[in-house]
């Protein structure tokens, strides 16, 4: 599947910073590829009207199960706002038996350098999928 292309959701205030975030999430099976890509638009329709969203895109694998998240915020209380609001709570919490692994890696940039590169954002994925396994997190 191509990547759905960056979405700009609220328009950034000049002169501020965005908090950022990517992931990477594995499924244990691709018997559960499709479940996990369904829920995973439900998530990405909510993002799209989230409050306090500067951008997000999406990037699925399916034949290999991988999907990639990259997303900016206003802040961090809106990331996790986000986070705890429905769907995406309850599509988190449904799909957390199916996960083989996950990285997730948070950073900060100056709105005017939104959007955020993939090749920019799996760099992060990587460096901090090391760390992780590094600490024994």
């Amino acid at each position: 599947m191509p990547t759905l292309p960056w979405t700009t959701p609220n328009p950034a205030r000049p002169n501020t910073r965005a908090f950022v975030m990517a992931s990477r999430l594995e499924v244990k099976s691709k018997k559960h590829v499709p479940r996990f890509f369904l829920k995973s638009l439900s998530a990405w329709g909510q993002v799209r009207s989230a409050p306090g969203a500067l951008g997000a895109s999406l990037e699925a694998r399916l034949l290999k199960g991988v999907f990639f998240t990259l997303s900016a915020w206003e802040d961090r209380d809106a990331l996790y706002r986000y986070a705890r609001t429905e769907p995406h709570k309850s599509v988190m919490t449904g799909l957390r038996s199916t996960m083989s692994g996950s990285t997730f890696t948070f950073w900060e940039v100056p709105v005017e350098e939104l959007p955020i590169s993939w090749k920019d954002a799996k760099r992060r994925i990587d460096e901090q999928a090391r760390a992780d396994a590094e600490s024994g997190a």
